[in-house]
């Protein structure tokens, strides 16, 4: 078939898609906890280079998304546009969730839209397991994205961070112990509030609470986390001053 574009229809990314799929990635995939009933087994890198190549168009996104095909819906994620994707758009494709690897993927274009901090509060406060994933997925992301938020929309997550961290489910704990790094990689201020919830986690006779604090604790008191709190420092610090 003729390269992909920007004029691609949604039938016609499929097909490529179909065209490329590899049972043998498919297989690989199951090593990670992937799961791969919908996936044909396409590298994320790969995707990428399609949703490069075909561009934003927000109508299509959804017909991909539609296909059930994982790697379709990745894609819809990366060319959909976040401010036109509201609310009950991301709450339609979070109830279908199925596998960690498209909650992190989709939870990317969450936090792009201006829907972002009533998605967290309302995830974190769902049962589903990969719609709870889903929030801590996005607290995660928004360290990154939201480069100008306050330090008190991050101070909120850690007590959202808290109530839900002994939710024992593999991927939900595993997504609560990144947010929680996360934000304690933010700045030297949350460094110490997400060390001392940590901590306090740690110590705790919950062993998903417990497992969570040692992990963040030893990735946040680590040399590499040490590093990076002063380039961050150095870089405001030399940053000119307003008169």
């Amino acid at each position: 078939m003729n390269a992909l574009s920007r004029n691609s229809t949604a039938e016609e990314i499929i097909e490529h898609l179909k065209s490329l799929g590899s049972e043998e990635n498919r297989q690989g995939m199951l090593r990670y906890g992937i799961r791969i009933e919908r996936a044909l087994g396409i590298s994320h890198g790969e995707q990428r280079h399609i949703a490069r190549a075909i561009g934003r168009d927000h109508e299509r996104a959804f017909a991909l998304w539609d296909s059930g095909i994982t790697e379709a819906q990745f894609i819809a994620s990366l060319t959909a546009d976040p401010k036109r994707f509201t609310a009950d758009d991301a709450r339609q494709w979070a109830a279908e969730f199925d596998s960690w690897d498209i909650v992190d993927g989709v939870s990317d274009l969450f936090v792009d839209t201006d829907h972002w901090l009533t998605l967290i509060d309302d995830f974190a406060e769902d049962e589903r397991e990969f719609v709870r994933r889903t929030a801590f997925a996005m607290m995660a992301w928004s360290v990154v994205h939201r480069k100008k938020e306050p330090a008190e929309t991050f101070l909120h997550f850690l007590e959202t961070i808290r109530r839900h961290a002994d939710d024992e489910r593999n991927f939900v704990r595993k997504a609560v112990s990144w947010a929680l790094r996360s934000i304690g990689k933010r700045s030297a201020s949350l460094n110490a509030a997400a060390l001392d919830l940590a901590r306090e986690l740690a110590a705790s006779e919950d062993k998903t609470r417990r497992w969570i604090g040692k992990d963040a604790v030893r990735d946040l008191t680590s040399e590499k986390s040490r590093q990076r709190l002063e380039r961050i420092a150095n870089k405001v610090s030399s940053k000119p001053r307003k008169a």
